[in-house]
């Protein structure tokens, strides 16, 4: 029933600062009239507006003439012009309005305060303070003056009818319409007090709607003033005056029977509108219509914001009582209007770049120099009124869907990264570029400067979405090292035999090594992702040295295990080809990190030594007619040779060197020196047994007998007397197995044997 001065609906929002047309007004002030529809002219009406007349006069030096029936024909000519234009007729209320409206359609006129037509372009800093003309500064003083001497006119005996009333409303009469209204209030409670409680005619209903009717009229009419206010600052400034005080009057009458509640509340509402309204006016473009539709619309919405604040704070706080707080209620209200304009906006957002500009402006550019921080709004507005009051959920919110959105980059741009090295590097063959003296593929820094990027743009918003950001980017990298290992194996594959093939394996073990250290950098930020990425990496990186490895180890079996047979007494190709693959493995290994390349070297050394060593073991040959002479010359040659080519790949198994040497001394000595010759080996490998030293003499061509068993015997007291179980890291021959010896005396001790065997 109560018109509520508040009472905007979504289309008062959407449709900008549209006014109900007067005739409408009229007709519905017409249908509300129940009782009070018609009221006599009389004198005490006359004398009212004579009082009003004695006012004005004395408040603004004008001479207004009252004319009553000119009034009420002016009235009627007016019905269809725009409500916020004053009636032209001379009647005392309505000339006076005019009068003032005239003035500020002048000063506004002189400003150029016409609808603003804004560029898109970045926002600017608002540096100089907004200044005012002489016409202006005349205009404020008026104003000032009004405002510091204006007190209420003396309330009518006799109210004019509902629909005086209803139009002096309608024609921005504040002043008259609501005296009126105060009169026709006192004129009810009178007509109450003088009924019985039981008896209450219908026609006094009809008088409480029409007065509730008007009281919405009233309140809706200040509405929409307060909520042009800030767009026509001229034309409303004495108009605010009016509203201020019909405010304070209402609200020291609260306590009144019948009184409408919430006059200050719904003030605030009209001025939250008015700022919607303002933001709803600067240009958006689409997405389609400019790449940075988001960026420059911020820029505008920030500086509407401060234009929007200095016309508050030099046009219209002259129009307010101090205790109105009317500059800190309008900053609080764009605070407010910003941030619904903002939850819209979010919904049409789908890039990363625009979750971006979005938290910047929420978080840096608004309350910075720019916007809240302009020194043209100084010293009204304080430090701790700069910041944009914004939900830790609606924050969070941008900030999940940033990284989504981040992720969803992540991978597309690491998927990139495979298609790029797949079109100009694999499909053209062309060999890895070597940098600072090392195979690389310039993966590692496309990805960490991507990272990069990224978590130093967030880091510029703040740390909690620095964190986002890095696990975000983590969490995708974590997949990375298998896809691309797929695709790489998939095109590699057909290429294991040529050189390219291993280069470009050890070009990745280098790059992702470098990723990882470059990773590094977030360890403290986000440790558990980060750990799961090394793994990642760890297991790619192993599993590309593993695949060379096994490369190299299929290349040279081959040539192993001719060795220690009869061809290899007379023809040098196999093992010339085992020296030839073992360079070429030395010489790519040179260029891959030395983090990995010690391990890789280590691991080639100990199994070209094991499974040289391991052809000794085979019982494949004996020698015979003092070939072990020939056989244990050749063993140390050729011994030297992979030897030196180890020492040259910086092999850090010297302990391995000692062993051929050595076989080679117990092939090729003299029988009586075979136990002298055992004590070197077994310190050096106390993991040799048996098995391998019998294996050891039947290639020498002791093969059973006295001799071998007190050799074995021997074997066995040096490792006995020794009781070194050997160093785990260290051991050679535990990796190798032995062939079965056949004899079955090999094992029995030789206490046993003394028995059977002569002494001589």
């Amino acid at each position: 029933m109560h018109g509520q001065m508040a009472e905007t609906t979504k289309e008062d929002v959407d449709g900008g600062n549209e006014v109900n047309d007067p005739s409408e007004c009229d007709e519905d002030a017409t249908k509300g009239l129940k009782n009070g529809g018609e009221q006599m002219e009389s004198p005490v009406k006359e004398k009212s507006l004579g009082v009003l007349k004695s006012f004005r006069k004395n408040l603004k030096g004008f001479n207004p003439k009252t004319q009553k029936d000119k009034r009420s024909e002016n009235t009627e000519d007016q019905s269809s012009n725009s409500p916020l234009q004053p009636p032209p007729s001379p009647n005392s209320a309505a000339e006076i309005t005019g009068s003032l409206a005239r003035r500020g359609a002048s000063i506004r006129q002189s400003l150029v305060l016409g609808t603003k037509k804004y560029k898109p372009e970045p926002l600017q800093p608002v540096t100089e303070v907004m200044t005012l003309s002489e016409k202006q500064t005349e205009a404020v003083d008026t104003v000032l003056k009004l405002r510091d001497t204006y007190t209420l006119p003396e309330i009518p005996p006799m109210p004019l009818s509902v629909m005086e009333i209803n139009r002096l409303i309608e024609n921005e009469c504040l002043e008259e319409a609501y005296v009126n209204l105060l009169s026709l209030h006192l004129e009810l409670q009178q007509e109450h007090q003088s009924l019985d409680q039981e008896d209450y005619p219908i026609e006094l209903v009809n008088k409480e709607k029409d007065l509730s009717l008007l009281y919405g009229t009233l309140r809706n009419k200040m509405s929409v003033i307060v909520r042009n206010s800030s767009a026509l600052p001229s034309h409303n400034k004495e108009l605010l005056v009016y509203v201020s005080c019909i405010i304070l009057e209402e609200e020291k009458r609260q306590g009144e029977p019948g009184a409408m509640q919430g006059w200050r509340e719904a003030w605030r509402d009209a001025v939250l509108n008015g700022v919607r309204d303002t933001l709803k006016k600067v240009p958006l473009d689409s997405r389609e219509q400019k790449a940075s539709w988001l960026a420059v619309h911020l820029g505008l919405v920030g500086k509407a914001v401060v234009e929007d604040l200095q016309r508050v704070k030099t046009e219209l706080l002259s129009s307010y009582p101090a205790d109105f707080n009317v500059f800190e209620t309008y900053v609080s209200c764009h605070h407010e209007a910003v941030v619904e304009h903002l939850k819209r906006l979010l919904e049409k957002v789908t890039e990363l770049k625009d979750y971006h500009a979005l938290l910047d402006f929420i978080i840096h550019r608004y309350p910075s120099e720019k916007i809240m921080g302009s020194r043209s709004l100084q010293p009204e507005l304080k430090e701790d009124q700069r910041a944009l009051r914004v939900d830790k959920d609606f924050l969070n919110q941008i900030k999940d869907k940033y990284c989504a959105r981040l992720k969803a980059d992540m991978k597309t741009s690491l998927n990139r990264i495979i298609d790029l090295e797949n079109e100009e590097m694999w499909k053209e063959k062309i060999k890895p570029v070597i940098d600072e003296g090392i195979y690389s593929s310039h993966i590692d820094m496309d990805i960490w400067t991507h990272i990069k990027g990224h978590v130093q743009g967030s880091r510029r918003i703040d740390v909690n979405l620095e964190q986002k950001v890095v696990r975000s980017c983590l969490e995708e990298l974590k997949t990375f090292p298998t896809r691309f290992e797929s695709a790489f194996v998939e095109w590699s594959s057909p290429l294991s035999n040529s050189s390219l093939w291993t280069e470009y394996h050890i070009s990745y073990i280098n790059s992702f090594s470098a990723l990882k250290e470059h990773m590094e950098s977030y360890k403290d930020t986000c440790p558990i992702q980060l750990e799961l990425v090394q793994k990642e990496i760890d297991r790619l990186t192993t599993s590309l040295s593993q695949a060379v490895m096994e490369n190299f180890k299929t290349d040279v079996k081959p040539f192993l295990r001719r060795q220690m047979t009869g061809k290899w007494f007379s023809f040098d190709e196999d093992f010339e080809q085992l020296i030839c693959k073992t360079k070429t493995l030395s010489e790519q290994s040179k260029y891959m990190t030395p983090k990995h390349k010690q391990a890789f070297v280590n691991e080639a050394h100990f199994f070209v030594v094991k499974e040289y060593v391991s052809r000794l073991m085979k019982n494949n040959y004996l020698c015979k007619n003092r070939k072990n002479e020939t056989a244990a010359t050749k063993i140390t040659k050729q011994w030297e040779e992979l030897k030196e080519i180890f020492q040259d790949m910086n092999s850090s198994l010297d302990w391995l060197h000692p062993v051929g040497n050595q076989l080679s001394d117990i092939i090729g000595c003299k029988k009586s020196e075979i136990k002298r010759n055992l004590r070197p080996l077994v310190e050096n490998y106390p993991d040799i047994k048996t098995g391998h030293l019998s294996a050891v003499l039947y290639f020498r061509g002791i093969t059973r007998g006295r001799e071998k068993h007190t050799i074995l015997q021997r074997l066995a007291e040096l490792k006995q007397g020794t009781g070194n179980p050997g160093n785990r890291e260290q051991a050679l021959f535990s990796e190798i197995q032995a062939a079965v010896n056949s004899d079955c005396l090999a094992g029995t001790p030789f206490s046993c044997l003394s028995f059977i065997v002569p002494d001589n």
